[in-house]
């Protein structure tokens, strides 16, 4: 079944359907053998469902990678904002406001009520769980940073922080003169002196809001495109990083298995008492042979296993991939950076505006009561 739902400003497709088949009996991951594939069955669907959309000219979400997936029952919580990963996430980000470094955030995590669990040397190198958990519940598991989404991991972590402690580096310059206050109304030469420098200060405002003929909106706007731009180019580095990592842990083990591919092979050819004989004159090599074979396919399930040497020019095409995703992440960051300033001017010419305006207001209602 095709569900559409039309009833919020985004229309959105849920796709359901029976999870056994009614014929065999198994489950739809089982038969499509989803938990051992890097490209799940899930992810055709989606596949499928976008690219009808981009046929009849519809919006998709550019990078599903990029969020995590929740059940319904979460679903529910969150809009309650009743998700114990609601809660963590937003106490998460309580303290990369408040964070100097990665380090200072790991310290201040308890003082939110998280706990922490950091191993940079493992896999897994960072796991949350609220204090109120474990209180609840002492044989409660952390959760994965990766499970609560890809901001969370402990590289986006450390890049957020510097980022918010970049954006709220920049503080007003301009300064209103409050005039509502008694000396101001008795001395008309000090109200004088205050009305000039606030003039002063809101034309440099208005010069700043003017300037480079683009509104706050317009930038804000390109701010969150580069923003997507840093974090797709980020992901296919982490990517490209992870398929790296994963030739270089495959590629010694394909070499030891060429070693006893040929005794494996005459041994399988053999019968009978001859494949019995050559089996024990040959049992730590054939032994050698399924132990490697074994880790092969922990890395690939399935599938024809690669030659060393079309191993090293994947390792090459994914060296030049990766470069090529660390120019664009760099050349996001740096438009990033430079939008960032912009838009803090303009807001803090804004705020100057308004404090100039609501000073003007407050003055003519205080002279008019006096008065």
């Amino acid at each position: 079944m095709l569900a559409v739902h039309v009833d919020h400003e985004h229309i959105h497709n849920h796709i359901i359907l029976n999870n056994v088949n009614f014929y065999t009996g198994k489950t739809f991951e089982t038969e499509h053998n989803q938990g051992k594939i890097p490209e799940r069955v899930w992810t055709k669907l989606r596949q499928v469902s976008d690219d009808l959309c981009r046929k009849y000219g519809l919006s998709i979400i550019e990078n599903p990678e990029l969020s995590k997936g929740k059940s319904h029952w979460e679903w529910e919580l969150d809009k309650q904002n009743l998700s114990w990963k609601s809660k963590l996430k937003q106490a998460i980000d309580d303290v990369i406001k408040v964070s100097e470094n990665f380090e200072d955030f790991l310290q201040k995590c308890a003082d939110f009520g998280i706990l922490v669990d950091y191993n940079p040397n493992h896999k897994i190198d960072l796991k949350f769980m609220l204090a109120e958990q474990k209180e609840r519940n002492p044989r409660a598991k952390f959760t994965r940073a990766k499970t609560l989404g890809f901001f969370y991991e402990s590289k986006q972590i450390a890049r957020r922080i510097e980022s918010y402690k970049y954006q709220m580096s920049h503080t007003p310059t301009a300064k209103i003169i409050r005039t509502t206050s008694e000396k101001f109304q008795e001395s008309q030469s000090l109200q004088n002196w205050a009305d000039r420098e606030n003039m002063k200060a809101a034309s440099r405002a208005i010069n700043e809001m003017t300037a480079d003929n683009t509104t706050l909106e317009e930038l804000e706007k390109a701010a969150h495109a580069v923003f997507a731009k840093r974090m797709s180019a980020s992901e296919a580095m982490n990517q490209s990083q992870k398929s790296w990592d994963e030739i270089q842990e495959l590629l010694p083990l394909v070499k030891e298995f060429i070693k006893y591919k040929d005794i494996h092979k005459k041994y399988k050819s053999l019968t009978g008492r001859e494949q019995k004989k050559f089996g024990k004159q040959c049992s730590y090599e054939l032994s050698e042979y399924d132990r490697i074979l074994a880790k092969i396919r922990d890395i690939i399930p399935e599938g024809k296993i690669p030659s060393p040497n079309l191993l090293k020019k994947n390792l090459k095409m994914i060296q030049e991939q990766y470069n090529e995703h660390s120019a664009e992440y760099n050349a996001a960051k740096k438009e990033s950076d430079r939008l960032a300033q912009q838009i803090q001017k303009k807001r803090q010419s804004q705020k100057t505006l308004d404090r100039y305006l609501q000073n003007e207001q407050a003055a003519k209602k205080k002279k008019s009561q006096l008065e």
